[in-house]
C-alpha cells in the first residue's frame, strides 16, 4: 500500500507569548546538533529549551478526523529527539487525517559543548536515581508545559477544525513521562482525552485518577533500561485496567527509542496500531455525541 504524502508544518506557537513563568534556573543558549557517532542511526536534537512552542502539521480538511495528538520528543528531559519522536511521527498523523502538534518543552539544562554533554547524560543514564531527582525537581516545569499545550490546542479546536474533547498526548521516553504526568497530576479539565506513552517511563506507583482518559502503552521486551520501562509501563497498566479502556503492546524486539524507524520488527507496526487505536476512540466518541 502507498503511503500518503507526508503534511507539512504550518505553523510554530509560543507557549507562554507573553513571558515565561517561572523560568529555568542556570539556563543556556538553545542548542540543536546531532546524535554522536556510533549511534545506531542519526537524528537531530535540541537541548537547553527555555522558550517552549508548539509546532502544528494541520491535515488536509477533506481528510481531517478532528483529532488532534500533542507529540511530546524523548531525551531523558535533557534533551529532545524533535525529528524521529517528533516531527517524522506529526507528519505521519496529519497525512492520516490527525492534527499533530510537536511539544518543544523546557529541559533540564546541560553544558554548552557537545563533548560535555555527551559525558553528561551518559553520566545520569547511569545513575538513574540522580536522574530521577533532576526529573522531580523540574516536574513543575514540564506540568505547567503540558497543561499550557492542551489549553492552547482546545482553545484553537474551532479554527483548526479540531474537536476540543479529543485532544491526547503522545509521548516517547521521557515525553511519555511528560504526558503521563499531566494525566495523574492535571485538574480533570487539563488532562488529555487520551494518553499513549510509547517506551515511557519514571512515573513509580501509581494511582489512576478519577475518570481517567483511554490509555495506549507499547514497549518492547527487550529494551536496555529494564524495568525503568517495562515495570513503570506494567505499573500504569495495572493503575488503568477496569478503571478506563487500556491497550498494552509489549514487543519481543525493539529496544529503546525506535520512534518511527523500520527495523523489520513487530515493533515497526505500533503507529498503525495506534491509529486504529484512536479511530475507535473517536467513533465512540461521535456515537456517543
Amino acid at each position: 500500500m502507498t503511503s500518503p504524502p507526508f503534511a507539512q508544518a504550518a505553523f510554530e506557537l509560543p507557549l507562554w507569548p507573553q513571558g515565561v513563568p517561572d523560568p529555568v534556573a542556570g539556563g543556556r543558549p538553545e542548542r540543536w546538533f546531532t546524535s554522536a557517532p556510533g549511534a545506531p542511526f542519526h537524528y537531530r536534537q535540541v537541548r537547553n529549551v527555555t522558550e517552549p512552542t508548539l509546532i502544528a502539521f494541520l491535515p488536509d480538511p477533506a481528510q481531517a478526523t478532528g483529532a488532534a495528538v500533542i507529540v511530546c520528543p524523548g531525551g531523558g528531559h535533557h534533551t529532545l529527539a524533535i525529528d524521529h519522536e517528533g516531527s517524522d511521527v506529526a507528519r505521519w498523523l496529519a497525512a492520516r487525517g490527525v492534527a499533530a502538534f510537536v511539544l518543544k518543552n523546557r529541559l533540564i539544562p546541560t553544558p554548552d559543548r557537545d563533548e560535555d554533554f555527551e559525558t553528561r547524560m551518559q553520566h545520569v543514564m547511569a545513575h538513574t536515581g540522580e536522574l530521577e531527582a533532576l526529573v522531580a525537581a523540574h516536574l513543575p516545569h514540564l506540568l505547567r508545559d503540558g497543561e499550557r499545550a492542551l489549553a492552547l490546542v482546545r482553545g484553537h479546536a474551532a479554527e483548526w477544525g479540531l474537536r476540543a474533547d479529543c485532544v491526547g498526548m503522545l509521548g516517547f521516553s521521557a515525553g511519555g513521562h511528560l504526558a503521563a504526568m499531566v494525566t495523574l497530576r492535571g485538574a480533570p479539565g487539563q488532562r488529555p482525552d487520551f494518553l499513549a506513552p510509547i517506551y515511557g517511563s519514571m512515573w513509580g506507583p501509581v494511582t489512576a485518577p478519577q475518570n481517567p482518559p483511554p490509555l495506549f502503552l507499547a514497549y518492547s521486551n527487550d529494551d536496555p533500561l529494564g524495568d525503568f520501562v517495562i515495570g513503570a509501563n506494567l505499573e500504569l497498566y495495572r493503575a488503568w485496567r477496569g478503571a478506563a479502556p487500556v491497550e498494552l503492546h509489549a514487543y519481543a524486539q525493539g529496544g529503546h527509542g525506535f520512534g518511527l524507524h523500520a527495523w523489520g520488527l513487530a515493533s515497526d507496526h505500533w503507529p498503525e496500531q495506534f491509529r486504529l487505536w484512536l479511530g475507535e476512540r473517536l467513533a465512540s466518541r461521535l456515537r456517543n455525541g
